[in-house]
């Protein structure tokens, strides 16, 4: 039988998800391929996680950068394959689509989706669609977000950026099963990372909009501040990662009944008079 590699490549670590899941892994004796673009963040890195940490400072918007790392990793590899690809790298664009640039619009869906083309595209072959593979086909968790199933306003470019990260990874997991290569769709709900410390509405202060983006992100800042716990959620990935038979998609949400299962039942108008009521 073939052996299985303890080798994963994961997008975006310099923080968040990203971040706690490579620190899970190296706990448990994987070697992680992790991309960065700054190579200040890959030295602390390396510096932090030790020699089981092998930064790669790539851009998911930039072919090159990424077929360079694909050869830094075959290299590292000596023959092998990888027993993993996660595909975390995202950004959030908020906005009242009446006001977003086209231009922020293309970036967010340049990095959210494109991004997971480059990179899947790129490190299929190491994963297990290149003839004679040395080792199990590897596995492939696409990070989505409860937003590719639940909505909300002002989120129009980065829920449409998830809702296409949930229909491209049920067809590739079609694709790949003559390869034994799983794809797995991962659905978190508020975490608490940086992120909640990112962004600004100023482009928007003197819109109509304002005033009910204010309350809005007010209370969904509120809610991913006190959200669920970094470690907590990188446990839980990594246990998805090693479940022998995984379901094909799960969300990771705090409070699931209230924030998961509550809001996929409610209908659709019925949900409208509540977000109504918080843009008022």
């Amino acid at each position: 039988m073939k052996p299985r590699s303890m080798a994963i490549l994961i997008t975006g670590v310099s923080s968040g998800i990203g971040y706690g899941t490579t620190k899970e892994f190296i706990d448990r004796n994987y070697t992680i391929f992790g991309s960065v673009r700054k190579q200040d963040d890959a030295q602390r890195l390396r510096k932090e996680f030790g020699e089981k940490f092998i930064p790669l400072v790539f851009d998911v918007t930039d072919q090159a950068s990424i077929n360079k790392a694909a050869e830094e990793v075959k290299t590292h590899l000596k023959g092998n394959g990888l027993g993993g690809l996660i595909n975390n790298s995202g950004i959030s664009v908020a906005g009242p689509v009446e006001h977003l640039s086209i231009d922020s619009v293309e970036y967010n869906f340049n990095v959210n989706v494109l991004g997971i083309f480059r990179v899947t595209k790129t490190f299929l072959p190491l994963l297990g669609t290149q003839k004679d593979h040395p080792v199990l086909p590897g596995r492939i968790l696409n990070i989505s977000s409860i937003s590719g199933k639940i909505p909300a306003p002002f989120l129009s470019s980065y829920t449409g950026t998830k809702y296409a990260v949930e229909g491209i990874s049920h067809c590739l997991r079609m694709e790949l099963l003559p390869y034994g290569i799983d794809v797995v769709i991962i659905g978190p709900g508020q975490v608490q990372t940086p992120i909640w410390d990112k962004g600004s509405l100023d482009e928007f202060k003197d819109t109509q909009y304002s005033s009910s983006m204010m309350k809005f992100f007010t209370f969904l800042v509120n809610k991913g501040k006190t959200g669920m716990d970094l470690g907590e959620c990188s446990r839980r990935i990594a246990n998805i990662f090693e479940t022998e038979r995984p379901k094909t998609r799960y969300s990771i949400v705090q409070n699931k009944f209230q924030d998961w299962i509550m809001p996929l039942m409610i209908p659709d108008r019925v949900m409208d008079r509540i977000i109504l009521k918080k843009l008022m």
